[in-house]
């Protein structure tokens, strides 16, 4: 058997890539650059909405409230509800012109034969995984995502797709992440060193 070269080697930090059918041959794994019913900008054409867009658009649907993924003037934005109320409290109430929450695991019917059910990505509070279906294929898009366990949101939890679609900024094997519970302490105890200074 030829070992595959991990997906994440063939992009540059901060793209996307797109995994479908992993270990469907005996090589290994197939990359698209493209989906039946979801392209690369993350666009669903069927139904006209976009997720996480980098402009306003008329339908977004934001996986979670960092700036990088929510951004003001959208006429609609399909969310979870704590990220409709992170965004809120960024962007102001009038950052979009319509909001529709859309709790954990609710499917939510969009229209031409498209359901949209929004799982926890474990990143921050709100955080959401897309599941996309449309005609028997689920298209999970991950937005940002954390494995490990956080009290201040729900756990990553794993998805059954045909189709992932995932961050990869931080996935080549350079990326060496220090455990958190030694980085919360290395600055509360900067806290407690430096109560003056803004952290």
């Amino acid at each position: 058997m030829i070992k595959p070269i991990p997906p994440a080697a063939l992009h540059p930090p901060g793209q996307r890539m797109v995994l479908q059918d992993l270990w469907k041959s005996a090589i290994g794994c197939t990359i698209l650059y493209g989906m039946s019913f979801l392209n690369h900008q993350l666009y669903i054409e069927r139904i006209d909405a976009y997720i996480d867009p980098l402009i306003p658009r008329d339908r977004a649907i934001v996986t979670h409230g960092h700036a990088d993924h929510a951004r003001f003037g959208h006429k609609h934005v399909i969310a979870t509800p704590d990220t409709v109320e992170i965004m809120k409290v960024r962007y102001g109430e009038n950052a979009a012109e319509t909001w529709q929450p859309l709790p954990y695991r609710t499917p939510l019917d969009l229209g031409k034969g498209v359901t949209l059910t929004l799982y926890p990505a474990g990143h921050i509070l709100g955080s959401a995984q897309a599941l996309l279906e449309y005609n028997g294929e689920r298209i999970v898009v991950t937005g940002d995502f954390k494995r490990g366990t956080d009290t201040t949101c729900e756990d990553f939890e794993v998805v059954p797709c045909d189709i992932l679609v995932t961050e990869a900024t931080f996935g080549l094997p350079v990326f060496q992440h220090p455990d958190p519970k030694d980085e919360i302490q290395k600055l509360l105890d900067s806290v407690c060193d430096n109560p003056e200074r803004a952290h």
